[in-house]
């Protein structure tokens, strides 16, 4: 599994590269990637929810931890991903209204998205 560590290394080495470069590029290589290396992955409906998931599971370990700083990490990968979403809608992208609605909920809150996810995806059928 590609690790923060390794990512940050790769992110020293491969200088100037832009974090969202970066990821696709790790992405691309098919290796298990850690949550906070991965991001949110907005490839699919079922791909964006496990992104969600793992980060949410950071999200509550760094909570408990008091660790600020990680979450507030996690937070910007979110607010990241619905930014590009809805860049991408604003493009053409109708299906990315779902995606928008997920990562909206996910920010609003993390712990509830679980069973939220659950029970949207149960009466989308």
């Amino acid at each position: 599994m590609v690790t923060e560590a390794e990512q940050a290394e790769l992110r020293a080495r491969l200088a100037p590269i832009s974090d969202s470069y970066l990821r696709r590029l790790l992405r691309a290589t098919g290796w298990p990637l850690a949550p906070l290396v991965g991001g949110v992955c907005q490839e699919s409906l079922e791909e964006l929810e496990r992104s969600l998931r793992e980060l949410g599971e950071v999200y509550a370990q760094a909570t408990q931890a008091g660790d600020a700083v990680r979450v507030r990490l996690v937070r910007r990968l979110v607010i990241d991903a619905k930014d590009h979403a809805r860049w991408a809608l604003r493009r053409g992208h109708p299906e990315k209204e779902e995606t928008i609605l997920w990562l909206l909920t996910w920010l609003e809150n993390p712990g509830v998205f679980p069973a939220w996810v659950g029970l949207r995806k149960s009466a989308r059928g």
